[in-house]
Order: structure tokens, then sequence, then C-alpha cells
């Protein structure tokens, strides 16, 4: 495991430093672009590698959006280890708990921004208890 500021996370296939951070956002500006407050429905999904920089703009093609599948699904085999949100329903955390990921909630802003405020300890860990209930989060 490796610490990143104050959250320890698992270390990356390659046995770098770095994690790979998804945060739901509303389009393709990567860390400029702002988050999407609604996971489910978000447009895209910006994953950025802490450690080599790499930034990977995924769409949102679940059934959400009017494709096929979860939002978690757009997520399979891009070796994300974090997902930073806004909020987040309680299938999603418990599908993003079962395949492993951490989930952090409370971020606003840009995607530079949520990123920023994990790293400085500023967001909650997602829970049962602190799963959006409304909005269809």
């Amino acid at each position: 495991m490796v610490k990143v500021d104050a959250v320890w996370v698992e270390e990356g296939e390659n046995g770098g430093d770095g994690v790979r951070i998804c945060v739901p956002s509303m389009g393709t500006a990567g860390l400029n672009e702002y988050i999407s407050q609604h996971f489910g429905r978000s447009p895209t999904f910006t994953i950025v590698d802490t450690e080599s920089g790499e930034i990977e703009v995924v769409a949102n093609n679940s059934s959400h959006m009017g494709g096929n599948g979860l939002p978690v699904d757009a997520l399979r085999g891009k070796c994300v280890q974090v997902v930073i949100a806004g909020g987040l329903g309680p299938k999603a955390i418990s599908a993003f708990q079962q395949l492993g990921i951490r989930v952090f909630v409370g971020a606003t802003g840009t995607v530079r921004d949520a990123i920023d405020d994990w790293m400085n300890g500023f967001l909650t860990e997602a829970s049962m208890d602190n799963a959006c209930r409304e909005h269809r989060h």
C-alpha cells in the first residue's frame, strides 16, 4: 500500500506510487473540467494517473445515459483505485466496494480541485450512511 498524503491506497499494477483516480465530469477538458454532481448521469469520467500524469476521458455509455450497463461498468478494466465524486447512491457505493475501489464524496469544482481536496484529506469516504438518496445520484 502507498500513502498519498493522508490516504492509503493499493499500489498500481506497475508497482509505482501512482494512483488511478476517476472523477465524474461534465466533458472532455481534463483537469480543468467541472465535476458532475450526479455520478450515474455524468456525461464523462475523467481518469487521472497521479504517477504518469496521464489523463483519460471515458464516455458514460451506461443505461443511465441511454446505453447499456451500469455507470460502474464504464470503469471496468481501467485499473481505477479511487473514485472522487460529489455524491453517489448506495448501489454505486456497493458496486465499487465489491470491486475494491475506494470512493470519496463531497467534491466540488473542477477535476483538479476534487483531486487536490482528496489529496489534502478534505473529502469523506463514502458509506451507506452518507449515500445520496435523492436526485438519483
